[in-house]
This record gives structure tokens, C-alpha cells and sequence, in this order.
């Protein structure tokens, strides 16, 4: 498959104000098998916390944060430090960069045990972040629902993100849409999410 007619044939998931593209799956089952076990089981994974109106809030979600230097980055009132990268996880990022033509230094983690855990409506609007910047999601482990919702018209489009997936936020989508991974009782198996940002110091 020529890759460049592939990346041409992206269509845009948002009707307005940015721009989000499903590659659908960029890795093969055994590399998304071996890198869901990797990851599950070597990663510093933490309770993610929050502080909400004065209160701390800790998920059952786990999360963990890595880059090319030990970047802090903030979000919820709350501030980590990265991890240096492994070997696998610079693999990862290296097909990632091939895939999407774009750069990124760091990488949040999630780490979803099963369907009862989600994320709320946001944006990935903090400081940090380089503005308008790419934001490449992988998915490892159980396909999940992914949804956004336009912050004016509230206007939604959804994506089911499959195993060993690319997903790219990218152009003014945080600006104007909100996304959240919705909670399901039908999924019981752990999904694992790699985002790759590219912080600006």
C-alpha cells in the first residue's frame, strides 16, 4: 500500500474548527499484543489525581507521564515530573512520527482496567503544550468509543478506537471540541493509551 495515497485519504472526523484522523490500525496484532504486555507490566504506573474545587480526587484510572526530558506538566492542579522514555516506548514514538509526519517529546499514559473507567469532557488546552500542536492517541488492549463534542454548536462525531490504532488531534480541535472516552458496561478487559504531545518550555 503506498503510504503517501494512504495519509491523502484521511478524512476528517470534525465538520469544523480542526481536524482529527483515524489511521486506523498502524501496528500488526503481534506488535499491539507485545507492546499491551510491555506496557501493562513495565510501566510506573500511578492512581491519577486531581484536585477539584479544594478537594484531591484519585482515580481508579492509572496514568504515567514520559519524555525526552523530565518535563513538569500540568493538568487538574496537579503537576508531574516525566520519566525518561524506554526503548519501547521511543519505538512506539518513532512509528508514530513516520506515521503522522509530525515531532513529539512526551508522551501521558493511561491505563483503563475496564469499561466502568472513562475520562470526562475536556480539552487538551494547558499552557504546557505546544498551541494548535499534534496530539497522536495509540490504543492498546480493548477497542473503546472515542467522542467529541463542539464547544458551541455541541455538535458530536464519535470513532471506535481498535487495537494497535492511531488516532491525531491536531489544528484548532482543542480550541473548539471537547472529547471524553464515555464509560461502557459491555467492556471488561484493560485498554491501554499512549498520547504523544509535544511540550514547549
Amino acid at each position: 500500500m503506498d503510504l503517501f495515497n494512504q495519509t491523502n485519504e484521511l478524512k476528517n472526523l470534525l465538520p469544523r474548527e480542526g481536524t482529527v484522523h483515524y489511521h486506523g490500525c498502524v501496528f500488526s496484532k503481534k506488535q499491539s499484543d507485545d507492546y499491551y504486555e510491555y506496557l501493562k507490566n513495565s510501566i510506573q504506573w500511578e492512581n491519577d489525581q486531581a484536585i477539584i474545587f479544594g478537594k484531591l480526587i484519585i482515580t481508579k484510572r492509572k496514568v504515567a507521564w514520559y519524555g525526552e526530558q523530565p518535563f513538569e506538566y500540568t493538568y487538574s492542579n496537579t503537576t508531574k515530573v516525566a520519566l525518561p522514555f524506554s526503548k519501547e516506548l521511543i519505538e512506539i514514538k518513532k512509528k508514530i512520527e513516520e506515521e503522522t509526519n509530525e515531532t513529539y517529546n512526551s508522551c501521558l499514559l493511561n491505563l483503563y482496567h475496564d469499561g466502568s473507567e472513562g475520562m470526562a469532557w475536556h480539552s487538551d488546552g494547558e499552557k504546557d503544550l505546544k498551541k494548535n500542536g499534534a496530539i497522536a492517541s495509540v490504543t492498546f488492549g480493548a477497542e473503546r468509543k472515542f467522542a467529541f463534542k463542539h464547544k458551541r454548536t455541541k455538535e458530536v462525531a464519535s470513532v471506535v478506537l481498535q487495537h494497535g490504532s492511531l488516532l491525531v488531534m491536531k489544528d484548532e480541535t482543542q480550541t473548539h471540541w471537547l472529547h471524553r472516552l464515555p464509560p461502557t458496561k459491555k467492556i471488561h478487559r484493560p485498554r491501554i493509551n499512549l498520547t504523544f504531545r509535544t511540550i514547549e518550555e
